[in-house]
């Protein structure tokens, strides 16, 4: 790759990365963002064994219920991560830090597969399993702000919607793969073989898409855009300090958007399959292979959604998506509600509630990495972007399946998880309507969230 900025007189002119430079940082990008929601797709679908092998659950529901409070602390400890390694990438370099976020990532997942069980070393075996966690969480923490800064300074400013959108390709992949392989393991195993030593392989299967991760990300230079402040010597002496004191009002403004990004994500990747077995009593494996059928179908769209977002914008994607859970939400869960027959389920009524809530979800899904990077200067925008997501993530996503399941069990209103989305959709509107639309906006130069180059016009290069 040639120098990507020449300077002359005090200005700079920059030049795009080569095609494939750019498909590497989307592939490397995308890698690890796969990573991270497989852990979560594993973790997730088999709650109840792992309750049992770390926390001596005496039932599948208490088992299933440590396994969740194991979740949590993911959560609790991404904001740290955050912290931390979102402003050492403003500082080092994203590339050297994505290279660690991948390694503790799917090197924390691995592990887990080795580990003995309570009934080996007892307590020090659920003490072992948290630690592995907060690991995990810790990494998570700088990982999504830098993959979709990698890829968003990467990607040439008219095509950065269609190739940021190859990010969330690789969390639905991801998430598609930890639950496919939970139920593939556990129909060729059965349930006993799966608590006894089956759970360990899917687990086990990280430390290669670790390492396949890990070599893509490795063969990558750091970023044009990075570079170029590198070179003129603009990089923050103390991003964290910069950020915190010039640039917190877009760090909110982030929160406030992506506030509706996690209760939607979790609420169909982490609730549905508990709406499915407990309000429309779906048995077995049916509602795990419902969801992953919505998850090909999202990926189906996604990229396509992304690549018409560079020509009609961000914002229609966005607003979409809040508008829709408005006025839809109440429909889409009143027709799987209604699905319910006295000889089991209408398929039509339940896809078509179920194409609801994914629909609107994956229009900000193909969005989101080509939207909120252009938030940040180049100077603070691994480290602005990763701590407000990652603050927004620890408060509202982790939170949203058990808040509402909870307000399902205590009022017996089956519409909470509507309200909830509802609620959420409403917060993110103000953010929304005052976000300018960033479609080919230029990711050099950016001044703040609601004023991109400051002059309160936005600038395709």
């Amino acid at each position: 790759m040639t120098d990507q900025a020449v300077q002359s007189g005090g200005s700079s002119e920059p030049v795009e990365a080569s095609p494939r430079d750019v498909r590497k940082a989307v592939a490397g990008s995308a890698m690890g963002n796969c990573i991270e929601w497989y852990d979560f797709g594993v973790f997730g679908f088999m709650p109840a064994i792992l309750g049992q092998v770390f926390f001596n659950a005496s039932s599948t529901s208490e088992g299933a219920l440590a396994t969740f409070a194991l979740l949590a602390v993911t959560f609790v400890i991404r904001p740290f991560g955050s912290v931390i390694l979102g402003p050492l990438g403003d500082k080092l370099g994203r590339q050297r830090v994505l290279a660690l976020t991948v390694i503790l990532m799917s090197g924390s997942t691995f592990v887990i597969g080795l580990l003995p069980s309570w009934e080996t070393i007892g307590p020090a075996a659920a003490v072992l399993v948290v630690l592995l966690r907060a690991l995990q969480g810790f990494s998570a923490g700088g990982e999504y702000g830098g993959a979709a800064t990698f890829i968003a300074e990467y990607a040439p400013d008219r095509k950065r919607g269609f190739l940021g959108s190859w990010l969330e390709f690789g969390t639905l992949v991801g998430f598609f793969m930890g639950a496919g392989f939970v139920t593939l393991f556990t129909i060729l195993l059965g349930d006993e073989n799966m608590r006894e030593w089956g759970w360990r392989l899917p687990f086990l299967i990280a430390g290669p898409l670790g390492l396949v991760g890990l070599y893509l990300r490795n063969k990558l230079e750091d970023t044009p855009v990075f570079r170029e402040i590198e070179k003129q010597k603009q990089v923050a002496k103390s991003p964290l300090k910069l950020l915190l004191t010039q640039h917190w009002k877009s760090i909110l403004h982030l929160v406030g958007l992506v506030i509706l990004l996690n209760v939607g994500d979790w609420m169909m990747f982490g609730y549905i399959e508990t709406y499915l077995k407990d309000v429309l009593g779906l048995k077995g494996h049916t509602p795990l292979l419902i969801v992953m059928g919505v998850i090909l179908a999202m990926l189906a769209v996604i990229v396509p959604i992304g690549a018409l977002s560079d020509k009609i914008g961000r914002k229609p994607m966005l607003l979409g998506c809040c508008i829709g859970y408005l006025v839809l939400a109440i429909p889409a869960f009143t027709l799987m509600e209604n699905s319910k027959t006295e000889t089991g389920v209408d398929a039509v009524m339940l896809g078509g509630g179920l194409l609801l809530i994914g629909g609107c979800l994956v229009l900000f899904l193909a969005v989101v990495a080509s939207t909120l990077p252009a938030m940040f200067p180049t100077q603070v925008r691994y480290g602005a972007f990763s701590i407000g997501y990652n603050f927004s993530t620890a408060a509202f996503a982790g939170t949203a399946p058990y808040i509402v399941g909870s307000l399902v069990d205590a009022t017996g209103n089956t519409l909470w998880p509507a309200f909830y989305l509802m609620g959420a959709a409403a917060i993110a509107l103000v953010p929304i309507l005052v976000l300018p639309e960033t479609r080919g906006l230029s990711m050099r130069g950016v001044a703040s969230s609601t004023d991109p180059h400051g002059n309160g016009k936005t600038e395709a290069v």
